[in-house]
Parts: C-alpha cells; structure tokens; sequence
C-alpha cells in the first residue's frame, strides 16, 4: 500500500507544483513544526476531519483545512455546508479517513467519503502554504495557488481567532 507521503509526492510532481520538502525533528505544536520549517505559524495548514449532521441528512465527514494559528468555528462550518452541527471525529475514525495519525494529516483528501473544504484566509495570507506531509518528520512548503489548483477544495470561511 502507498503511503500518504508518496501520494502527495506524485500528485505534486505530476501537477509541476512549485514546492519542498523540509523534514524535521517530531513536533505536536503548530508552533513548534512552524519554527523547525522556518514558516510562520499562520502558514501552517491545520487538517480536522469532522462529522457534519444535519436535518434528516445522513452525516457526512468533511476534512476542515485552516491556517494554524486560527480555531475552527463548528458552528459556521456546519452552516455553510447546510449543516446544523460538525463535531471532531474521534482519532480511530480520523485515522480510517486519511491514513494518518492526528497531526500528521496533510490538506488533501484521497478519500471520495471526506469532502475537502478549505478557509480561503489560508491562501490569502500567504503565497505558500505548509503541512505536514502524512508524517510527523516532514512537511510540505507548497505554493500556495498550486495548491487551490490541485486540491479543488470547496473554499468557506469557517475560522476564528484562537
């Protein structure tokens, strides 16, 4: 089986993305992986995987992408999707999804089951995004408009300040 990595790395080489790989020491905090990238926290994309319920509607998973140094507000995801709650998924159930462990997840779906919906204020911020890569040592440095192009996320504003 193909890991998450060398899938982001096909894709991306296949696209003639503009990007790089910087691998680094093991770290939980966005603060921390944006130091051992040498990028601004705010760069960092952060990948949830939530459930959206909604009138009548079967639930439905969604991989939430936003800058690092924002929360997500469930409540506006939910909404903006035609929801009226999105929750977290548990660990198990993110791990199934994407193939990665918590923190590990990178900003792009290969799973038809999970949306991927991204809050433009990620790209508009910066001209290139980062995210780890399927792996706690390495991310991803990805120009930003390459992404939008490869990805073609749904784009919702669903963040707030953290």
């Amino acid at each position: 089986m193909q890991t998450v990595f060398k899938s982001l790395m096909l894709l991306l080489e296949q696209a003639n993305a503009r990007f790089r790989v910087v691998t680094h020491a093991l770290a939980g905090k966005s603060e921390d992986v944006a130091l051992a990238r040498g990028t601004e926290v705010g760069q960092g994309a952060k990948a949830l995987v939530c459930e959206i319920h909604g009138e009548g509607a079967q639930a439905r998973w969604v991989l939430a992408v936003l800058p690092a140094d924002r929360k997500l507000d469930r409540q506006r995801l939910a909404q903006a999707l035609g929801g009226h709650k999105a929750k977290l998924v548990d660990a198990a159930v993110a791990t199934e999804l994407t193939g990665c462990e918590i923190g590990a997840i990178p900003p792009f779906s290969f799973q038809p089951a999970l949306q991927l919906v991204v809050d433009p204020e990620l790209v508009e911020r910066y001209d290139t995004i980062a995210f780890n890569a399927g792996r706690l040592d390495a991310s991803i440095l990805l120009d930003s408009q390459d992404f939008l192009a490869i990805a073609k996320p749904q784009l919702v504003r669903m963040s707030c300040p953290a």
